[in-house]
């Protein structure tokens, strides 16, 4: 079908996803939920878990097969955006006077749910594994996707929380920024592995991803920061809104021919964007503008279409291995980082709302997924499994870090009067 004939239903299935997904979003911020929990849930309903089972007709009218692959598109531009986006507000400055706690923490958050996630995937291979999928890139996709957290996410729910500007909130901030630095290196590195045709195309394609990454910083950023500072002409905005869109896109392209994905791409280049210089801050406030309301919500609609849960409703052994990895995530990421801010000296209600902050996943999660099942590293069973271990990760959260901050120790009682002596007590 030709791009003309499709605009009709293309017409009809972008509104339909970005009005599902701003309802749900907007219904589970007044329950106190972050809103891309909302649009993963609507995004879920829309496919063949609810209204493809319900009605499929509906479906099938909604997002036609003819259409999905300009849904597609758009809805990976969008999520190009917004790695661009989760870049640029990555702020390894959190660090400063935490470094050592946040450093410890991301790494007991990073490694023993990768090392649990590596363990899970050897029952799971023989079971789970698409066919033609070798093990190793099966297990490092497995243990990586167990090791991610959302930091975008993280961010909204302590700003909600009112935590944003506090030490945990500077300590979560800190933690979440270099696990998400070390989880994208080692996803580009699984990427790599996985498209590569042999070990030496893998290393070279790191290597050369080491190389881009050390040219953005050392070359492109200083001469963004020059070009932005001297802009003064009246369209300087719109100027900056047009470099920076089309910088993620080159950025992106650039990775894809290296061969370890665009999104890495896009991210890299928001990491490489100078702070702090007005037109820029202006230029990506109107990209989030567009992007989060309204590219982003077709991402989430394909991967509902890809989420078809009442497959695991007939066969009790997938739900087996779905609260298996759900115990995995947790028990690693939630239990490895606060027994790590325990051993650093913070409190017992510190670390558990550290470890709940950190076990969130979030968007980020679905976009680890969409990679892998891109990939064909992973099928669409061990897909939806996975997509409702990010769900119920992420809707856990926010309660959990609410009721743990509730849980402050008693205050000493206030110091009272002097006693004034009375004739008895007089010596």
């Amino acid at each position: 079908m030709s791009a003309a004939e499709a605009m009709p239903a293309l017409l009809v299935a972008v509104p339909a996803a970005i009005l599902a997904c701003q309802a749900g979003a907007s219904l589970v911020r007044r329950l106190g939920q972050p809103p891309v929990i909302g649009e993963i849930t609507m995004g879920i309903v829309l496919g063949p878990s609810l209204l493809g089972w319900l009605w499929p007709e509906a479906q099938h009218w909604l997002f036609p097969a003819s259409v999905l692959p300009y849904t597609s598109v758009l809805g990976q531009l969008g999520l190009l955006a917004f790695m661009f986006l989760v870049g640029l507000e990555l702020d390894l400055g959190a660090l400063r006077g935490n470094s050592r706690t946040a450093v410890a923490v991301s790494q007991a958050g990073m490694l023993l749910p990768l090392g649990l996630g590596a363990l899970l995937a050897i029952p799971m291979y023989a079971q789970l594994a698409p066919d033609g999928v070798e093990f190793m890139p099966f297990m490092l996709f497995i243990a990586v996707a167990m090791s991610i957290t959302a930091f975008p996410v993280l961010a909204r729910i302590l700003v909600d929380r009112g935590l944003y500007g506090t030490p945990l909130g500077a300590l979560a901030m800190a933690c979440a920024a270099v696990d998400d630095v070390a989880a994208w290196c080692l996803l580009a590195l699984v990427v790599a592995f996985t498209s590569a045709g042999s070990p030496f195309d893998a290393l070279t394609a790191a290597g050369l991803t080491v190389a881009f990454g050390a040219a953005m910083l050392l070359v492109v950023r200083p001469l963004l920061a020059r070009w932005a500072k001297g802009r003064t002409d009246r369209a300087g905005d719109g100027a900056v809104l047009v470099l920076l869109f089309s910088g993620l896109s080159l950025s992106a392209l650039a990775t894809d021919l290296i061969g370890v994905h665009t999104l890495f791409g896009a991210f890299l280049f928001g990491v490489a964007t100078p702070r702090g210089h007005r037109r820029i801050e202006a230029s990506s406030a109107r990209l989030r503008a567009v992007v989060v309301p309204v590219l982003l919500p077709l991402f989430f609609v394909h991967t509902g279409l890809s989420t078809e849960i009442g497959a695991l409703a007939t066969d009790p052994v997938q739900w087996l291995w779905t609260g298996a990895l759900l115990a995995v995530a947790v028990l690693g990421k939630w239990g490895g980082a606060a027994g790590a801010a325990l051993a650093c000296g913070q409190s017992w209600r510190q670390a558990m709302s550290i470890g709940a902050l950190m076990n969130c996943r979030g968007l980020t999660e679905l976009v680890v997924l969409s990679i892998g099942l891109e990939l064909g590293v992973i099928g669409p069973e061990l897909f939806t499994m996975l997509v409702l271990v990010a769900l119920i990760t992420t809707a856990v959260t926010s309660p959990a870090v609410t009721r743990f901050q509730r849980l402050r120790p008693p205050a000493p009682p206030a110091p009272g009067p002097e006693p004034v002596p009375t004739a008895a007590s007089r010596p």
